[in-house]
């Protein structure tokens, strides 16, 4: 299992994904889940990714070597070369179905959930920051300003805080802070979540620098984030009134 987030508000994007694979009493191991499909003077395209790890491997290789071109003669159809992010989540939701077509006929002959899901997000030109969810099926949405977010993976613990604070004014770092939030939420309630937490923050402001970085285990920031988080939940708790039902009789 896994969890990612993507955060498109007004002031940027925010892509963030755990880093554990498997899960178990005495089997957990690692992979990464931010990929870089893109980047150049002109762009800068993200994808994360959750699901079976050898499809993602498969589109991944895919997009990278290029997909088949269209007539004889044209050359290979690569990310980099697409003219808008639509375009590029087009050809990335192309090579999902070819991955499909592949080899994911002998894993589900094997009773094995080949199923994939992906995030991709970025910039192409002077073009706005977009941000798409790429279903195993190679169809796509875009996240749109009235639910700024998309996630994959185990959605549900981390979802009502960014129910509740996100929208598409909030400010970059107030965002970065509810998603790690929301990965502290499900971090403790599911083992199959774990960090590191990987991070990239791509301002609307072109002139701004891109931010990347490893939320490590020992990450002092996530430590008392998590820490006065969980005092924060106690305080507030005790300060709403108990059910007056339970005073009666």
């Amino acid at each position: 299992m896994t969890y990612c987030i993507g955060i498109n508000v007004r002031d940027g994007l925010i892509m963030m994904s755990d880093t554990r694979t498997n899960a178990g009493i005495d089997n957990i191991s690692s992979y990464r889940k931010m990929h870089v499909l893109a980047d150049g003077p002109d762009r800068l395209i993200m994808c994360l990714s959750a699901g079976n790890l050898s499809m993602t491997q498969h589109v991944l290789g895919q997009l990278a070597e290029g997909l088949e071109p269209k007539a004889a003669g044209d050359h290979r159809r690569m990310i980099a070369d697409q003219p808008s992010m639509f375009r590029a989540v087009q050809l990335v939701g192309e090579a999902v179905t070819h991955a499909d077509a592949e080899i994911g006929a002998g894993l589900r002959a094997a009773e094995i959930n080949g199923g994939v899901s992906l995030l991709v997000g970025g910039r192409i030109g002077g073009g706005p920051i977009r941000l798409f969810l790429v279903y195993d099926a190679g169809n796509f949405i875009e996240c749109l300003p009235e639910s700024p977010f998309l996630q994959i993976g185990e959605r549900k613990y981390g979802k009502p805080i960014l129910d509740r604070t996100m929208n598409y004014d909030t400010e970059l770092e107030e965002a970065v802070k509810v998603g790690l939030l929301s990965f502290d939420s499900t971090i403790r309630s599911n083992l199959s979540v774990g960090l590191p937490i990987d991070i990239v923050v791509i301002p609307a402001n072109a002139s701004r620098p891109v931010i990347r970085r490893r939320i490590e285990a020992d990450d002092p920031y996530f430590q008392n984030l998590s820490v006065r988080w969980s005092m924060m939940l106690n305080e507030a708790r005790a300060t709403i009134p108990d059910p007056p039902f339970m005073r009666m009789g």
